[in-house]
């Protein structure tokens, strides 16, 4: 006879993951670099102007750099707002299309902001 002690617990929700919590540390770090970057790029550079905030961003590597962060921007929001939706949206089909928006949504936010990044 098999004997089970203590409670089933049933993992429903917000996927209660190491995964989730890591991405969302180093999303946030990620950004803070590049926050970090481009307060020092701003302070101790020449006067501020069009020209010298598109040459801030003319150079590959803060090219890619910014592309990464809005990626891990994204990222982080989407497991921030799944975590809320999971949480605290019972009816499935309401959550389901609260999903689809907030992806919608994201999706659209990163596809502006990369294209105006290249634009500069």
């Amino acid at each position: 006879m098999t004997q089970n002690y203590g409670s089933k617990r049933i993992v429903v929700g917000a996927h209660y993951g190491l995964r989730d919590w890591l991405s969302q540390r180093v999303t946030a770090a990620l950004m803070a670099v590049f926050t970090i970057v481009l307060i020092a790029q701003v302070l101790f550079g020449a006067p501020m102007g069009y020209d010298r905030w598109a040459a801030i961003f003319s150079s590959q590597w803060m090219k890619v750099l910014t592309f990464v962060v809005i990626v891990s921007l994204a990222w982080h929001a989407w497991v921030g707002v799944r975590d809320i939706w999971m949480d605290y949206v019972k009816p499935v089909g309401v959550r389901l299309l609260l999903q689809v928006l907030t992806i919608s949504w994201l999706v659209g936010c990163a596809g502006w902001a990369i294209q105006v990044l290249w634009r500069l």
